[in-house]
């Protein structure tokens, strides 16, 4: 009789109890999150950057610097574009390289490893969160703050026009803002995202194994490859690929003018698809987020 009572209290006393099952997407889309609050240099630098930027084309053209160029070839009014938006490339290049030396050396170093491991969050998950940053969220973040630059600089260029008593028309017609941001769409996608992946995971891999100054042991192997190479074959053709890998291949991206906002450039989205060296590199960026994911496994705090 006793046995049966406890039996029956114990069926009221613990209702069945099913855990919760968080979709991957879900876990992913926070780890992301995580990132974008623990590293504020995503979006501040590219914003700061476009603020010195904007500053010195306002004074350019208060002071006429940009206006005669636009008078004498009004069929390229896009240099000063051209500039801003290659001086936002590179600062996605820098804080892309500093971000992932960091991006899984900072918690071993912080010891904040030992808290993030104890969430129902999967090393997998966590190193593609940080490989979706460069490859996904920096690009777009770049993209939005130049079309905003951008955009700003039209509206000054066609006020100091309106002043000076240019043609306005001639500019916009010129310089066709949808084209301009599309080509600049694809161009960070291409060759500041997918192109230079293998790169960024490398430093990944860096970032997860090193206990100390990351960015001497992500750069002396391949020093020492370049410097090998050199002294036994006279080339520099592996410094060559590491150096396009990392600025971007033009000749494989785009047909035409090196800068995006150019009417003469030609995106070729068929040409980059179907490149070797893409999947090639694609493959290699795969073997090194395996190895940072099965190093995050056994890695402690430093």
């Amino acid at each position: 009789m006793s046995t049966q009572s406890n039996a029956m209290s114990e069926s009221f006393q613990s209702p069945s109890i099913t855990s919760a099952v968080i979709p991957a997407t879900r876990v992913l889309y926070w780890s992301i999150r995580r990132e974008l609050w623990e590293n504020r240099s995503i979006y501040i630098a590219p914003l700061a950057v476009a603020g010195v930027a904007l500053a010195g084309f306002s004074l350019s053209s208060i002071a006429g610097i940009w206006e005669r160029p636009l008078r004498l070839n009004p069929a390229q009014p896009q240099a000063p574009y051209d500039m801003a938006a290659g001086l936002m490339m590179l600062t996605c290049i820098l804080v892309s390289v500093f971000y992932c030396l960091d991006a899984l050396h900072g918690e071993r170093r912080d010891r904040s490893i030992l808290f993030w491991k104890s969430l129902p969050v999967s090393d997998l998950t966590t190193v593609l969160a940080k490989a979706s940053i460069p490859l996904v969220v920096l690009p777009l973040v770049v993209f939005a703050i130049i079309a905003a630059m951008q955009w700003i600089m039209l509206l000054v260029s066609s006020a100091v026009l309106l002043v000076s008593g240019q043609n306005v028309a001639a500019m916009w017609t010129n310089l066709s803002a949808p084209r301009m941001w599309l080509l600049l769409l694809y161009h960070l996608l291409t060759a500041h995202a997918l192109w230079p992946f293998p790169v960024y995971c490398w430093l990944l891999l860096v970032s997860g194994w090193a206990r100390r100054a990351t960015f001497l042991w992500a750069a002396l192997p391949l020093v020492a490859i370049a410097g090998v190479e050199q002294i036994a074959f006279r080339t520099w053709h592996f410094a060559a690929l590491v150096g396009s890998r990392l600025i971007g291949d033009t000749r494989t991206i785009a047909a035409g003018d090196m800068f995006p906002t150019s009417p003469m450039t030609h995106i070729t989205p068929g040409r980059f698809l179907g490149s070797p060296g893409l999947w090639i590199g694609l493959f290699v960026a795969a073997a090194f987020l395996a190895a940072a994911v099965r190093l995050r496994r056994y890695q402690g705090p430093i």
